[in-house]
């Protein structure tokens, strides 16, 4: 069997809590190596067609319904050797997916439900055997919580679901048994790879969901550590020092940015999950802590703190991050254009979020056709944006004010297209407002493609009279 975890940080947000009224739920999707090529698919509506999925990760083998939503995906390339992983997109009911979020639990819990390497569900089936079957993002954690039931899983996984009104968190951490919370209307929540959620109202089935017997379990081989109350981070997370110094800090610097009064330590092991903003938040700030890395503060590898302080604490975003997405869900917009999918392929810090539409049901072969290696004509999109990553890193100090110009320009330009394709969309029929979201999307990749272009153009052309194979001694020689 095949293990390749992914090791990904995650905000949500609720609906009040933001500027228009949207929720939001996002994740970085972060690999073990800097290269795992990804494409976007759609994946169509069928019928009358029952069918099984396989793991490449593992010998799972799942049964699916007879009938199924279409829905968004973005796997692998090479699928094959690294397994499916779907990881993120809204399917036809608007409701959206991402996972997910490694979580690992302590050694005390797994001893008594030990994950089912085997034949346990695992994330490379997780999205395939999930988003296309569900109306709602609470119906997602009771759908999933019934195949753990069924199957076990394989691996300690967070999952993110989302709809209009409501954004859910469900953290499988043993071979059967799970929690999951609703993140309140007016809050915010923010976790890097370990078990986030804590107090656990087990009176409150509105704002918390649990696997069967999960309590009873907890009782009889005394798990809970606690004088009082039962909090699921203390009875099953783990709390080391790998956790200081890769996961807590990410938590951390989210709360700092997106709640800057709050005044917390970067390895604290009881570091707040959910939190009440300062402000309204956008989809900028979500943007701001995906595409992260210390900025301000000492432990930036960019930037000027002691090479001990740079390499401290694991930063959020990463060479290693293959897309960073943001599932948005906004009720001002027309419903059929109301689901949107934010989405960088590049390392999020140089590279910019593109809308994609939840119900768009084609896309162009930019995201399509990712090859799985890189061409230089750069017709795809992972493999461009990647490209720009590497220039703007590579001269980082001299670089980086053109790309925060790019990436300002992009933003304007990404946030004004949203609005007037989706209004377009108010007085159409649903295959009149598809095709409308279809052509609108291939427009934008183009102009897209030729913004970045030009930029990595530009950054080239400048980098050939950086080279250090120099001297001058005489305006002649």
């Amino acid at each position: 069997m095949s293990q390749s975890l992914s090791a990904c940080t995650t905000v949500l947000v609720g609906k009040k809590a933001t500027i228009d009224g949207s929720t939001m739920a996002a994740r970085n999707d972060d690999t073990f190596k800097p290269l795992t090529p990804q494409r976007v698919v759609v994946y169509p509506k069928y019928r009358q067609h029952p069918n099984q999925v396989h793991s490449y990760l593992n010998h799972f083998v799942g049964e699916r319904p007879a009938e199924g939503a279409r829905y968004q995906g973005v796997p692998n390339v090479n699928y094959e050797q690294e397994g499916v992983f779907d990881e993120n997109g809204f399917n036809e009911f608007n409701v959206g997916m991402s996972a997910t979020e490694s979580v690992y639990a302590n050694e005390r819990v797994l001893a008594f439900d030990p994950l089912n390497t085997e034949s346990g569900i695992n994330e490379d089936v997780i999205v395939a055997m999930t988003l296309p079957f569900i109306h709602s993002a609470k119906e997602g954690v009771q759908y999933l919580g019934q195949l753990v039931a069924q199957y076990g899983s394989a691996e300690g996984n967070g999952v993110i679901f989302v709809d209009r009104d409501d954004v859910w968190y469900m953290e499988i951490v043993t071979g059967h048994h799970w929690v999951a919370q609703r993140i309140p209307d007016q809050t915010y929540a923010v976790t890097g790879n370990r078990v986030a959620i804590q107090e656990v109202d087990f009176t409150d089935p509105h704002q918390f969901m649990w696997s069967d017997g999960i309590r009873d379990f907890v009782d009889q081989h005394h798990l809970n550590p606690d004088l009082t109350g039962w909090n699921f981070r203390h009875i099953f997370g783990t709390a080391t020092s790998f956790d200081q110094h890769y996961n807590t800090p990410r938590q951390w610097y989210g709360h700092r940015l997106l709640k800057p009064s709050l005044e917390l330590d970067p390895t604290d092991f009881d570091l707040p999950f959910i939190q009440e903003p300062d402000r309204k938040l956008s989809l900028t700030d979500v943007e701001a802590v995906l595409s992260s890395h210390y900025q301000n503060t000492p432990y930036d590898p960019l930037g000027h703190g002691s090479d001990a302080d740079k390499h401290r604490f694991r930063p959020i975003s990463l060479n290693r991050t293959q897309n960073s997405h943001i599932l948005q869900v906004r009720p001002d917009l027309p419903e059929v254009a109301s689901t949107i999918m934010w989405m960088t392929l590049g390392i999020p810090t140089f590279t910019p979020y593109v809308p994609f539409f939840g119900n768009a049901d084609t896309l162009d072969a930019a995201y399509r056709l990712t090859p799985p290696e890189m061409n230089l004509d750069f017709k795809s999109a992972y493999w461009m944006y990647r490209g720009l990553s590497m220039l703007v890193e590579s001269h980082y100090a001299e670089f980086i004010q053109a790309d925060y110009d790019y990436l300002k320009g992009a933003r304007e330009y990404l946030y004004r297209f949203v609005e007037d394709t989706a209004h377009q969309t108010a007085d159409l029929t649903a295959n009149e407002a598809i095709q409308v979201l279809n052509t609108a999307s291939t427009e934008l990749t183009t102009e897209m493609a030729k913004r970045t272009k030009k930029l990595m153009s530009q950054l080239m052309m400048q980098g050939l009279e950086l080279s250090k194979l120099t001297f001058k001694m005489d305006a002649n020689l």
